[in-house]
């Protein structure tokens, strides 16, 4: 069983607040309101059955469409390992409320998470390959997160199974690991949050068709323009704006559901990024931090969401590619910190 979304948006990757309410209640933002609302999933949700012909349809006749696989057990962090503060928290995460500005002290943290997440996705990318499931890759990010003393970030995050979030093909965001080997010809995102560096890259699995080759150059080429305009009094809306237009020229949609956010102290906080084009305001302030994480798809932008309440593929599973960064905002732009 999956269900549809509806006009909302959830955060982008996977939130840290002081709130009761389950993670499986989405998010909800209104414009011109300055917060995300939590309401009951029931409430936006229509329940979508596919039949079995439907699942497993084959698209342009070489490909099928995801399954869930089977999961294993969660992986344990030592002991010495600092917990970030949702870990045993029966509240479920949300947006923190202010943005993350950092002093000097607070910026070298920054680097360093930046840099160990980008080494572990850097990393993570290198085991793509025909025949891997994304339950090894987890494994292996989830080794080198806490070998340098780190905690990965998505593991226990609202109930999140694991520790990284690798999404193969349709799939737009938060795809769980599991027992499914990655296919000659598939394209797989892989998002590493490493306590709190943010980072997500999508890698080419064997031989990949050129049309799949095009969505990814482009959405990654349309965070590259977004980061190149962001600099202290440059408005959000700008973001969407350039990576909206950027998409259009390739006649590409740009997905609104999710967002990308303020990352530092807590997972997820202010601002809100949103990757279209919008009138929200709010300005880019000298020494402060968030990610920019948009997600491109060749047909329909509307999510659908599996009954694990985390796995979000696109309506009529056409692909999907993403690329994020966390950037730091200086004097001369913005710094890149999740970068080797």
């Amino acid at each position: 069983m999956t269900a549809t979304l509806g006009p909302r948006i959830m955060s982008g990757s996977c939130c840290y607040n002081q709130s009761t309410q389950p993670l499986h209640r989405f998010f909800r933002y209104k414009p011109g309101q300055k917060h995300f609302l939590m309401q009951s999933s029931r409430s936006f949700i229509t329940n979508l059955l596919f039949n079995k012909r439907n699942i497993d349809e084959l698209q342009n006749g070489t490909r099928k469409r995801l399954r869930p696989g089977k999961l294993s057990p969660r992986r344990p962090v030592p002991e010495h390992i600092l917990k970030p503060p949702y870990i045993g928290s029966k509240k479920a995460p949300g947006i923190a409320s202010g943005p993350e500005v950092h002093d000097e002290k607070g910026i070298e943290y920054m680097r360093a998470s930046g840099r160990l997440a980008a080494q572990v996705l850097q990393y993570a990318g290198t085991l793509v390959r025909p025949g891997i499931t994304t339950d090894e890759i987890d494994q292996e990010v989830h080794q080198m997160i806490i070998d340098n003393g780190a905690y990965p970030s998505p593991l226990g995050y609202g109930g999140f199974p694991k520790s990284v979030c690798t999404s193969v093909n349709e799939c737009i965001c938060h795809g769980i690991p599991d027992s499914r080997e990655l296919e000659d010809g598939d394209i797989i995102n892989i998002d590493v949050t490493g306590y709190h560096g943010d980072t997500s890259a999508t890698y080419f699995c064997g031989n990949v068709e050129d049309k799949a080759k095009n969505l990814v150059q482009v959405t990654k080429e349309s965070l590259d323009k977004a980061i190149s305009v962001c600099a202290p009094g440059v408005e959000f809306n700008t973001i969407g704006k350039v990576i909206n237009a950027h998409a259009d020229r390739h006649r590409y949609g740009v997905v609104q559901t999710f967002v990308g956010h303020g990352v530092g102290r807590v997972f997820h906080s202010d601002p809100v990024i949103l990757h279209y084009r919008n009138n929200e305001r709010g300005r880019m302030v000298l020494n402060q931090t968030f990610t920019i994480e948009p997600m491109l798809t060749m047909g329909s932008i509307h999510p659908i969401i599996w009954d694990d309440d985390w796995t979000v593929v696109t309506e009529d599973g056409s692909l999907s590619a993403q690329f994020e960064h966390t950037l730091l905002i200086t004097e001369n732009g913005a710094e890149i910190l999740t970068q080797c």
